[in-house]
């Protein structure tokens, strides 16, 4: 999500191949939700995820920087506000949106030129108390090993991916981009595959109760 950003082409609302695994994760880690509860998806592609919180009663506002997606978001889910807008730390600025009780950003740091900017933004877009759950591919030690043995890292992170994964994660960068941006109680859970071969992980951090803006 950036000046340079290439438009992912989502062709419906419905739900991503990567949704089943991380999606439960995120609505365990987000605690109990529902009416009264302000949720902000950044980077919200289709709405698809914006789509599941707004079941349980939530009011949901999505920005992302994909038109395409944008307009799948707004046609399946009118009651949700969507908004074209980067990912950065002017994001609750830009909304005019009062502080939210969560925010959720899945498969998006991974894509980012400018990961502390969005997690700052992230962190400021919450209330005092309020949470902040983020999901990117997987990488550590043994899932590196492998796709090196098995030669697979042309296929896994292919240069050629226009709009593609630029920044690779593991457990211990994503904590520090997180605890760098002021986020308490962090919270790990990896999904997909075996241990250690994760496709993907969930992280959640805490804005501290008593930090003011």
């Amino acid at each position: 999500m950036s000046s340079q950003y290439q438009d992912f082409g989502f062709s419906s609302a419905d739900a991503s191949h990567m949704h089943r695994h991380f999606l439960p994760e995120v609505i365990s880690l987000a605690g109990p939700v529902g009416p009264g509860t302000r949720v902000l998806d950044v980077g919200c592609g289709n709405g698809f995820t914006c789509g599941e919180f707004l079941k349980r009663g939530c009011t949901v506002v999505g920005i992302d920087l994909s038109e395409q997606g944008l307009a799948h978001a707004r046609c399946a889910h009118p009651e949700g506000r969507f908004e074209m807008l980067p990912a950065d730390e002017r994001i609750l600025e830009a909304l005019g949106e009062a502080p939210f009780d969560l925010v959720v950003s899945t498969e998006v740091v991974e894509h980012l030129y400018d990961p502390r900017s969005y997690a700052r933004g992230c962190f400021s877009a919450l209330r005092p108390g309020g949470r902040f759950l983020c999901t990117t591919p997987y990488h550590g030690y043994l899932k590196n090993l492998t796709l090196s043995l098995l030669g697979k890292w042309d296929f896994h992170a292919n240069p050629l991916w226009d709009g593609g994964h630029i920044k690779l994660w593991s457990r211990r960068t994503l904590s520090t981009l997180l605890d760098e941006s002021g986020f308490v109680n962090l919270q790990f859970r990896g999904a997909g595959r075996l241990p250690g071969l994760w496709m993907t992980m969930i992280m959640s951090g805490d804005r501290p109760k008593n930090h003011k803006a």
